[in-house]
């Protein structure tokens, strides 16, 4: 990754800002919602932004939000970018790190998912306990630049033990009752087949989607601390006799939306300052 491209982009935002954001957030399908609540807001339309990709897909707004929320100066990503728009893993992940360049050391990030585990049902709020990566590609291929991190970064603990304890306590004093799981990165468009989900339910995966893995290495490789929750949106291919629609995603999350808004915009508000 070119770190010329890096300081263009965030020379870019922070010339428009009175001040440094600590928290990033990645808003998945249906989920950008949370940056409507952020006061004081600055936006940043993708497009306008030096070297960004822009989001194609419906349900992803396609912006960065900056300002207050809770009490933290935050940066949202209101829509991300997938491996399946034909972007490349560098392209995005670029935005992760324009955020570290801006000084984030916390991230937080949202997808909708498939719901994998049999247990568990559309509406569901899952904290994701580790991921696997099955999109058969890696956003650290190439030539590595140690400025940005190390070679071969450590993914043992890339999702933060203590801020996914601080979530479940918060999610317990909210009486919300969320899961805990694996989720698997695939790289889409296509909803998986049945005989696929047979298959990422033997591998121990709990979830599915087309997307957060790759961020989540990058977040690792610069050392921020990471806090992933999957918002299932639909069970996975084969578990009940229907069909699977990009529609029904939107309107799961739709449905979730007060819980959602209520525990993320509580997990910030108690986030210790690193």
């Amino acid at each position: 990754m070119d770190q010329t491209m890096i300081k263009d982009a965030a020379a870019y935002i922070n010339d428009k800002l009175t001040s440094a954001p600590g928290i990033g957030l990645i808003l998945g399908s249906g989920l950008g919602v949370l940056a409507d609540e952020i006061e004081n807001p600055v936006s940043f339309a993708y497009k306008d932004i030096p070297h960004f990709p822009e989001s194609t897909v419906s349900g992803h707004k396609g912006q960065l939000v900056i300002g207050e929320l809770e009490g933290k100066q935050v940066i949202a990503m209101q829509g991300r970018f997938h491996y399946y728009e034909g972007y490349s893993m560098q392209q995005v992940t670029f935005p992760v790190r324009v955020m570290k360049e801006m000084g984030i050391d916390s991230i937080i990030v949202t997808n909708a998912a498939g719901g994998i585990n049999q247990s568990y049902s559309p509406g569901d709020l899952m904290l994701i306990t580790d991921h696997i990566n099955n999109m058969g590609d890696n956003p650290l291929l190439g030539p590595n630049d140690a400025s940005l991190g190390e070679r071969f970064p450590d993914m043992s603990q890339v999702y933060d033990k203590a801020y996914l304890q601080h979530a479940k306590d918060h999610a317990a004093a909210l009486g919300l009752n969320v899961q805990e799981g694996v989720y698997v990165g695939n790289s889409g468009p296509t909803y998986e087949t049945p005989a696929e989900i047979n298959m990422l339910r033997t591998l121990g995966g709990d979830a599915v989607g087309m997307s957060t893995v790759p961020e989540v290495i990058v977040s690792g490789h610069a050392g921020l601390r990471v806090l992933g929750i999957s918002c299932i949106s639909n069970m996975a291919a084969g578990i009940l006799d229907q069909s699977l629609t990009h529609d029904e995603v939107i309107e799961t999350t739709a449905q979730v939306r007060e819980d959602f808004l209520r525990f993320v915009k509580e997990i910030i508000r108690t986030l210790p300052n690193s």
